[in-house]
Protein backbone atom coordinates (compact mmCIF):
# COMPACT_ATOMS: atom_id res chain seq x y z
CA UNK A 1 0.00 0.00 0.00
CA UNK A 2 1.25 3.44 -0.93
CA UNK A 3 1.01 6.40 1.42
CA UNK A 4 1.46 9.92 0.11
CA UNK A 5 1.41 13.26 1.89
CA UNK A 6 2.03 16.86 0.95
CA UNK A 7 4.01 18.71 3.62
CA UNK A 8 2.13 21.53 5.40
CA UNK A 9 4.29 24.17 3.66
CA UNK A 10 3.37 22.70 0.22
CA UNK A 11 7.07 22.32 -0.53
CA UNK A 12 7.33 18.53 -0.71
CA UNK A 13 5.46 15.37 -1.58
CA UNK A 14 6.41 12.19 0.26
CA UNK A 15 5.37 8.75 -1.03
CA UNK A 16 6.18 5.52 0.77
CA UNK A 17 5.73 1.87 -0.13
CA UNK A 18 7.01 -1.58 0.85
CA UNK A 19 8.65 -3.68 -1.86
CA UNK A 20 9.23 -7.41 -1.41
CA UNK A 21 12.84 -7.37 -2.59
CA UNK A 22 16.17 -6.43 -1.00
CA UNK A 23 17.39 -2.82 -1.16
CA UNK A 24 20.13 -3.78 -3.66
CA UNK A 25 17.50 -4.95 -6.15
CA UNK A 26 15.34 -1.85 -5.70
CA UNK A 27 18.39 0.42 -6.03
CA UNK A 28 19.33 -1.28 -9.28
CA UNK A 29 15.88 -0.52 -10.70
CA UNK A 30 16.34 3.15 -9.72
CA UNK A 31 19.76 3.53 -11.33
CA UNK A 32 20.01 1.19 -14.32
CA UNK A 33 18.88 3.08 -17.46
CA UNK A 34 17.55 -0.07 -19.17
CA UNK A 35 15.48 -0.94 -16.12
CA UNK A 36 14.28 2.66 -15.70
CA UNK A 37 13.12 2.60 -19.32
CA UNK A 38 11.15 -0.60 -18.66
CA UNK A 39 9.31 0.42 -15.49
CA UNK A 40 9.12 4.24 -15.51
CA UNK A 41 6.49 4.27 -18.22
CA UNK A 42 2.76 3.92 -18.65
CA UNK A 43 0.32 3.93 -21.58
CA UNK A 44 -0.69 7.46 -20.54
CA UNK A 45 2.92 8.67 -20.50
CA UNK A 46 5.22 6.39 -22.59
CA UNK A 47 8.96 6.85 -22.11
CA UNK A 48 10.99 7.76 -25.21
CA UNK A 49 14.40 7.33 -23.52
CA UNK A 50 16.11 7.19 -20.11
CA UNK A 51 19.78 8.03 -19.56
CA UNK A 52 21.46 7.66 -16.16
CA UNK A 53 25.11 8.11 -15.18
CA UNK A 54 24.64 6.59 -11.73
CA UNK A 55 27.28 8.21 -9.52
CA UNK A 56 27.64 11.35 -7.41
CA UNK A 57 28.00 14.21 -9.87
CA UNK A 58 26.56 12.11 -12.68
CA UNK A 59 23.68 13.32 -14.81
CA UNK A 60 20.41 11.81 -15.93
CA UNK A 61 17.67 12.73 -18.35
CA UNK A 62 14.53 11.27 -19.74
CA UNK A 63 11.77 12.18 -22.15
CA UNK A 64 8.36 10.81 -22.98
CA UNK A 65 6.37 10.44 -26.15
CA UNK A 66 3.14 12.38 -26.45
CA UNK A 67 0.67 10.73 -24.10
CA UNK A 68 -2.72 11.47 -22.64
CA UNK A 69 -1.35 13.20 -19.52
CA UNK A 70 -1.22 17.01 -19.74
CA UNK A 71 0.45 19.22 -17.11
CA UNK A 72 0.84 22.97 -17.66
CA UNK A 73 -0.12 22.43 -21.33
CA UNK A 74 2.76 19.97 -21.80
CA UNK A 75 2.14 16.49 -23.28
CA UNK A 76 5.74 15.46 -24.05
CA UNK A 77 7.70 15.56 -20.84
CA UNK A 78 11.44 16.14 -20.49
CA UNK A 79 13.35 16.09 -17.26
CA UNK A 80 17.03 16.20 -16.35
CA UNK A 81 19.34 16.82 -13.45
CA UNK A 82 22.45 15.97 -11.50
CA UNK A 83 22.96 13.26 -8.93
CA UNK A 84 23.71 14.97 -5.62
CA UNK A 85 24.06 11.92 -3.35
CA UNK A 86 24.72 8.32 -4.32
CA UNK A 87 25.06 5.78 -1.53
CA UNK A 88 24.04 2.31 -2.81
CA UNK A 89 21.82 0.65 -1.83
CA UNK A 90 20.29 3.11 0.63
CA UNK A 91 20.21 6.64 -0.84
CA UNK A 92 19.82 8.33 -4.21
CA UNK A 93 19.28 12.09 -4.43
CA UNK A 94 19.11 14.15 -7.62
CA UNK A 95 17.96 17.49 -8.92
CA UNK A 96 14.80 17.46 -11.03
CA UNK A 97 14.40 20.14 -13.71
CA UNK A 98 11.23 19.63 -15.72
CA UNK A 99 9.75 21.23 -18.84
CA UNK A 100 6.24 21.16 -17.33
CA UNK A 101 7.12 23.37 -14.35
CA UNK A 102 5.99 27.00 -14.28
CA UNK A 103 9.67 27.93 -14.06
CA UNK A 104 11.36 25.58 -16.56
CA UNK A 105 14.79 26.15 -14.95
CA UNK A 106 13.73 25.57 -11.32
CA UNK A 107 15.75 22.90 -9.53
CA UNK A 108 13.62 20.67 -7.37
CA UNK A 109 15.08 17.67 -5.57
CA UNK A 110 14.05 14.01 -5.55
CA UNK A 111 15.33 11.90 -2.64
CA UNK A 112 14.98 8.09 -2.61
CA UNK A 113 15.60 6.42 0.77
CA UNK A 114 15.72 2.61 0.93
CA UNK A 115 15.58 0.87 4.30
CA UNK A 116 15.75 -2.91 4.83
CA UNK A 117 12.45 -4.00 6.34
CA UNK A 118 11.62 -7.70 6.54
CA UNK A 119 10.75 -9.13 4.15
CA UNK A 120 12.06 -6.53 1.71
CA UNK A 121 12.57 -2.78 1.51
CA UNK A 122 10.75 0.27 2.78
CA UNK A 123 10.95 2.90 0.00
CA UNK A 124 10.46 6.58 0.71
CA UNK A 125 10.62 9.14 -2.09
CA UNK A 126 10.51 12.85 -1.26
CA UNK A 127 10.17 15.46 -4.00
CA UNK A 128 10.95 18.90 -2.54
CA UNK A 129 11.24 22.45 -3.81
CA UNK A 130 7.65 22.52 -5.03
CA UNK A 131 6.20 25.44 -3.03
CA UNK A 132 6.07 27.72 -6.09
CA UNK A 133 5.03 24.96 -8.53
CA UNK A 134 1.27 24.74 -7.99
CA UNK A 135 0.27 22.83 -11.15
CA UNK A 136 3.25 20.46 -11.01
CA UNK A 137 2.78 19.86 -7.26
CA UNK A 138 -0.86 18.92 -7.84
CA UNK A 139 0.21 16.49 -10.59
CA UNK A 140 3.00 15.00 -8.46
CA UNK A 141 0.52 14.36 -5.65
CA UNK A 142 -1.08 11.76 -7.90
CA UNK A 143 2.02 10.99 -9.95
CA UNK A 144 4.51 9.82 -7.30
CA UNK A 145 2.14 7.18 -5.87
CA UNK A 146 1.80 5.80 -9.41
CA UNK A 147 5.57 5.84 -9.89
CA UNK A 148 6.27 3.88 -6.70
CA UNK A 149 3.53 1.39 -7.65
CA UNK A 150 5.20 0.89 -11.05
CA UNK A 151 8.57 0.42 -9.29
CA UNK A 152 7.06 -2.12 -6.88
CA UNK A 153 5.39 -4.11 -9.64
CA UNK A 154 8.55 -4.20 -11.76
CA UNK A 155 10.97 -5.07 -8.95
CA UNK A 156 8.78 -7.77 -7.47
CA UNK A 157 8.22 -9.41 -10.88
CA UNK A 158 11.93 -9.29 -11.75
CA UNK A 159 12.88 -10.55 -8.28
CA UNK A 160 10.47 -13.49 -8.68
CA UNK A 161 12.06 -14.34 -12.06
CA UNK A 162 15.56 -14.11 -10.59
CA UNK A 163 14.67 -16.45 -7.73
CA UNK A 164 13.20 -19.01 -10.15
CA UNK A 165 16.45 -19.29 -12.12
Amino acid sequence: MTTTVVTPDNDAIVSEIHIAAPPERVFQALTDPAELFRWFTSPECPVKFWEMDARAGGRYRYATEKGTVVVNNVREFECHGEILEYDPPRLLVYTWIANWHDDKSRRTVVRWELTPHAPGTHVKVTHSGLAAENAARKDYTGGWPGVVQLLKKFVEEVRKEELQK
